[in-house]
């Protein structure tokens, strides 16, 4: 089949790779454009145009869809037979969506409704839920409203990082996309109750709430490994809690209670097991006590 592949990051490439690897004619991947990274801020491909130009496909990268004519005329002349897309980055006005005779085909990291939007990996750990999965959809318009055409589900375990959870659902989309081009099930409407959203990510969503339950913040740093990551302060410094427990504990909120590295949380405690201060290299708490004893009672976060 003639398609165009539209996507931008890790989660996207299983899907190009197994489009190309099973003899669909690519004939152009859209991404994000080249960034600056690094110390010396060189601008670095996404890993999609990496893939791209790996298997030798044409790649473009327009800074913006909407109101951009020419583009609209580039990619309606490649006469593509649907459009594949996976956290491309941009939205796709109507011109776009209705382009390719088969519309435009989006691998939705969740089970819709729940977690529309930017962040649905990482809600889904956050918010504790026992499985998520992957929708392919008919896009439309909306906000990840369009009507569902196959699923596949990922159980959450309770050690589950993000990572593990990202890997599984790209690897899931790239077989799915495969089956829904063959098999072309008809479309099934979103239900209407139980949307949910999951929205853009800041690094500031990061910073620890030591009111919060430890089994809520154990959570958090669960989901946000290894972005936004998660953190607290000590004094002027900052502290990536990179593993955790929850353990039994009390005490005001942020305070460290044994020589451990146990902190109060707003319900239980949470022992922190491996951080990482500003600059440095990480360590397991044990090291990282030898280096700076915190007395109990010692404060962290605001």
């Amino acid at each position: 089949m003639r398609l165009v592949f539209m996507g931008s990051p890790d989660f996207a490439v299983p899907a190009l790779r197994a489009l190309a690897g099973a003899g669909h004619e690519v004939v152009a991947v859209y991404c994000q454009p080249p960034r600056p990274a690094g110390r010396g801020q060189t601008l670095q491909p996404c890993p999609v145009q990496k893939a791209a130009e790996d298997l030798r496909l044409p790649v473009h990268y327009p800074a913006k869809l909407r109101g951009n004519a020419e583009a609209l005329a580039e990619f309606q002349a490649l006469g593509a037979e649907a459009a594949i897309v996976a956290a491309y980055g941009l939205i796709l006005p109507r011109a776009w969506l209705e382009t390719p005779r088969r519309g435009c085909i989006n691998i939705h990291a969740s089970l819709l409704p729940r977690w529309r939007g930017a962040a649905p990996i990482h809600a889904a750990i956050l918010a504790g839920d026992a499985e998520t999965g992957i929708t392919i959809m008919q896009m439309d318009e909306g906000l990840d409203t369009g009507p569902m055409l196959m699923q596949g589900r990922v159980t959450i375990g309770p050690a589950d990082r993000l990572s593990q959870i990202h890997d599984a659902l790209a690897e899931i989309g790239a077989r799915l996309i495969l089956r829904v081009l063959d098999e072309n099930p008809p479309p099934v409407p979103q239900p209407e109750d139980g949307a949910t959203y999951a929205a853009r990510l800041t690094r500031a969503d990061g910073r620890i709430d030591w009111t919060k339950p430890a089994a809520t913040i154990l959570r958090q740093v669960r989901a946000f490994d290894p972005w936004p990551g998660t953190f607290t302060t000590l004094g002027a410094d900052t502290l990536k809690v990179l593993d955790a427990e929850v353990v039994s504990g009390e005490g005001t909120a942020g305070t460290v209670l044994d020589d451990r590295l146990t902190i109060a949380c707003g319900e239980d405690a949470l022992r922190i097991l491996k951080l990482q201060r500003a600059g440095r290299a990480p360590m397991a708490a044990g090291d990282f006590l030898r280096g700076l004893p915190l007395p109990v009672g010692t404060q962290l976060g605001p």
